[in-house]
């Protein structure tokens, strides 16, 4: 069984497929009157595609959580227009519930469309475009003319924020365990310690008031 996550929302209808796309960075050059030579990079961002339906007249018995199509045109567009990464998870189990290897990572979404077909009654369906998203920080870098003309460049390290965490963390509509470990501990990868430390065998489901320890 797989369940899909969009920043901590279950879609109500597994996708049929999931494309996940790994380019490599790597470029080809041509030496001077010899050969072609490959250089070497580390892969690109992944990209990732899939579509989902939304029931709108018909009770499907697999359909879980089902919300109307009201509720996800807001949320796609929300995470379409705020500029901020979002995580997004794919959860595997087989049969006898043992959780087998899953996708968590952070994401942007590149661009969705809404699909309506007459052969599919009311449904509606989503086609999503995902891509990876890394951390990056810029360096604050401080050049000195020194009395011998000599030039230097010294990285200025930056101060630690004095801002106390809070032992405890109360759960809130929308909330997932990646968000609050990247607000509360700097590291949305975090999460795997926050869910060892309360005791939570699935990370990806939290309680709306459900009291969370942060250290």
């Amino acid at each position: 069984m797989y369940s899909f996550y969009l920043d901590g929302v279950l879609l109500p209808i597994t996708p049929e497929k999931l494309q996940v796309s790994i380019k490599n960075k790597n470029s080809t050059i041509e030496l001077i009157n010899t050969c072609e030579v490959n250089i070497l990079k580390l892969p690109g961002l992944s990209e990732i595609s899939f579509e989902f339906v939304v029931p709108v007249a018909t009770s499907y018995p697999f359909a879980r959580e089902a919300q109307s199509p009201e509720y996800y045109l807001p949320l796609l567009e929300n995470l379409k227009t705020n500029l901020k990464p979002f995580q997004f998870s794919v959860i595997r189990q087989v049969l006898s519930g043992k959780q087998q290897f899953s996708t968590n990572m952070s994401v942007t979404l590149e661009s969705y469309e809404i699909l309506e077909d007459a052969s599919n009654g009311l449904d509606i369906t989503f086609k999503i475009e995902l891509k990876q998203y890394k951390e990056y920080a810029t360096q604050n870098i401080e050049i000195k003319q020194n009395s011998d003309d000599n030039t230097t460049a010294t990285k200025k390290t930056a101060r630690n924020s004095d801002k106390e965490i809070p032992k405890t963390y109360t759960v809130q509509k929308g909330d997932t365990l990646w968000n609050i470990a990247k607000k509360y501990l700097g590291d949305g990868a975090k999460y795997k310690e926050l869910a060892t430390l309360n005791n939570i065998t699935n990370p990806n489901f939290l309680t709306v008031g459900q009291v969370l320890k942060l250290f």
